[in-house]
């Protein structure tokens, strides 16, 4: 009978146990994004990671999905949107297809400094749009950055808008972004980041504009020899998760999730500043010409855009305010 009794209370124990938090089999979370490892994605991912294992004593484990292995922006902001991705770091470009808010953001010569930037970002404007997200099934988290947008390209000099007629420039799915390089007279192409290199290699465009330190990571001195530090855009990005997959995790959950994406934001931003403060030593050496630019003519030629767009969109208040936080 006490053998019995025994093994009673050893299956108990064991079914107990097999029943129990520790036991449970980890969640999984897949990160995807378009750029490298090597870049403030992948060291927002890596801290991402590293800080939502920790909390949730792995509990959740987080999959990184660097350079595109889940497809462009757009169609993983779409698998956000249907659940079939869970997280993602994007830049805005194809979010405004999706929430108009978001364009406030992708005006031409709206921010005047990384400091100015972050603080309207951080400010009650930065968290409205991210809590605005959940609308269109997407739960943004916190804006880490890509930082202000300069242009790569091969030819001629560009140092004026009138150097941009004719020249076909990539740009992100965003059409704030194509208004802007059409009031510069060039001919803006929007396409997916996963195909710009070849595009540049076959010379099916010109040139393409993103943050300087995007050139060094993606390797882009390979298929470019001259940049022109334009500052035409500033460009953050959005640590989001798709809206379904947060309302299925439990609030200790979703606090783990909020806390390591505050500090992924965080590191996003430095590592940027890292980053951009070594692109320009780094992208001389293999041979790109760094050109310095007057930014005036620029700002001139795109306050139509800006004007215009804000009037079309009821953005001239907001914009404004963004102006006075400078």
């Amino acid at each position: 009978m006490n053998i019995i009794k025994t093994k009673i209370i050893q299956c108990a124990a064991l079914t107990t146990l097999a029943l129990s938090p520790l036991a449970l089999e980890a969640k999984t979370i897949n990160l995807a994004f378009t750029q490298t490892m090597d870049s403030q994605y992948g060291a927002a991912g890596n801290a991402f990671k590293s800080e939502l294992e920790k909390l949730s004593d792995h509990k959740i484990e987080v999959d990184l999905k660097p350079a595109g292995a889940l497809g462009g922006e757009r169609e993983v902001v779409e698998s956000l949107q249907l659940g079939i991705i869970e997280m993602t770091i994007s830049s805005t470009g194809p979010l405004g297809n999706f929430d108009k808010d978001v364009y406030l953001f992708d005006f031409p010569y709206v921010f005047e400094s990384y400091d100015h930037a972050h603080r309207v970002l951080d400010s009650h404007i930065g968290k409205d749009i991210l809590n605005g997200m959940s609308e269109h099934q997407i739960k943004g988290l916190a804006w880490g950055e890509n930082g202000f947008r300069q242009l790569t390209y091969n030819g001629d000099p560009i140092l004026k808008p009138e150097d941009l007629k004719g020249k076909k420039i990539r740009t992100m799915e965003n059409w704030v972004h194509l208004a802007t390089f059409n009031a510069l007279g060039a001919s803006p192409i929007p396409m997916s980041w996963t195909e710009v290199f070849t595009a540049l290699q076959q010379g099916t465009i010109d040139g393409q504009e993103n943050p300087i330190n995007l050139a060094v990571t993606s390797k882009l001195y390979e298929v470019q020899k001259q940049a022109s530090m334009t500052q035409h855009l500033y460009s953050p990005a959005v640590i989001a998760m798709s809206q379904g997959y947060w309302d299925g995790l439990n609030s200790n959950e979703q606090k783990w999730v909020q806390q390591a994406a505050d500090v992924a934001a965080k590191v996003m931003r430095q590592s940027r500043e890292k980053l951009e403060n070594e692109a320009s030593d780094q992208l001389t050496q293999k041979g790109m010409t760094i050109h310095k630019v007057d930014i005036a003519p620029f700002v001139k030629a795109t306050e139509g855009v800006r004007n215009k767009i804000a009037k079309e969109m009821e953005f001239t208040e907001k914009l404004a305010e963004i102006k006075s936080m400078k």
